[in-house]
């Protein structure tokens, strides 16, 4: 999707063209994404008394990291490591303790008003359980639509047309725009997630355990979705997840976190072939093995899908390839 602007303090959203512009890079010299010392502390409930102050509970401690244009960076951890609070700080749902978040050279740790409003429109966010992150009493339509609304963005063609186009794109059939989340499946309603953070053309997408709910087959398909719809659009992904196997399958780099921080980063070939903490070494051994020639004929076939035009894995029931 791009924008124009009408001069009358509203956008004009523009349908998205089939593939990202042929002068985009794979990584630029400056990060798209800079994180630097965040820390997040909650009050721990039932101390402090009236008088005294709440003892404090850190979740996240000191985490820096960084994320490319056109890059997928895998937050990977056990549950409970930080992971997801970390996921929030860089998209804004919560605020931090202290350290910086700078999204494309601009500090927007403080942000607020419309500063905060244009940096909601760079940084979309998928969420963990589809249905707890659409209302249901709203139809696909109003779910998928809802950010521009907010943005305060118009649509050529109106809003049917326009949900329409996005549904395709996500392998959903168009003409369900007017039925409602629970008339759909677990990957079909993560679809219509993905399709409402692609409604604001993002150039940082926050998947925040976004397959973790899913069934295995599901999760493939919506893994080749994810790598297809980032090649055709050039965003960057930060990609929380706590499931190796997956991470493998879409991550450029990794970055480990355990207890509140980050104790490994890398490329994703360096940290999975040759990990240097022990805590990447004891997630990486939990990881069940098999055969290499087995292994080397996954990789094959999940690359020969991702280099295909469309997703060749057999779609959900009620689906669009």
């Amino acid at each position: 999707m791009s924008t124009t602007s009408t001069g009358a303090g509203t956008d004009t959203v523009a349908p998205a063209a089939a593939s990202a512009p042929a002068a985009a890079t794979a990584h630029s010299a400056e990060p798209l994404l800079r994180a630097t010392d965040l820390v997040k502390e909650f009050a721990v409930p039932g101390t402090g008394g009236l008088l005294g102050r709440a003892d404090t509970f850190r979740a996240v401690d000191g985490v820096s990291l960084e994320v490319r244009a056109r890059e997928t960076l895998a937050l990977v951890g056990e549950s409970g490591s930080g992971k997801s609070t970390t996921a929030r700080l860089v998209a804004r749902l919560a605020d931090a303790t202290s350290g910086e978040v700078v999204f494309d050279g601009e500090p927007v740790t403080r942000a607020k008003g419309e500063r905060l409003r244009r940096f909601r429109s760079e940084v979309q966010v998928v969420f963990q359980d589809p249905y707890s992150s659409l209302n249901p009493r709203h139809t696909v339509e109003r779910i998928v639509t809802a950010p521009l609304v907010y943005q305060g963005r118009k649509v050529p063609g109106g809003t049917t047309a326009f949900t329409q186009q996005l549904m395709e794109r996500v392998g959903l059939d168009p003409d369900h725009h007017r039925r409602y989340p629970s008339q759909f499946s677990g990957g079909q309603a993560q679809r219509i997630g993905i399709a409402r953070a692609l409604a604001v053309s993002p150039r940082l997408v926050v998947c925040d355990e976004a397959v973790s709910a899913l069934d295995v087959s599901v999760q493939a398909q919506i893994i080749n979705l994810l790598r297809r719809l980032q090649r055709e659009e050039g965003f960057s992904y930060l990609f929380i997840a706590h499931d190796l196997a997956v991470v493998r399958q879409i991550a450029d780099r990794v970055a480990v976190m355990s207890k509140g921080r980050i104790v490994e980063q890398g490329g994703r070939d360096a940290v999975f072939d040759d990990p240097q903490h022990e805590y990447t070494r004891t997630l990486l051994s939990a990881v069940p093995r098999i055969r290499p020639e087995w292994e080397r004929a996954r990789r094959e076939a999940a690359e020969a899908r991702a280099a295909a035009p469309g997703e060749t894995s057999a779609p959900e029931e009620g689906t669009t390839a």
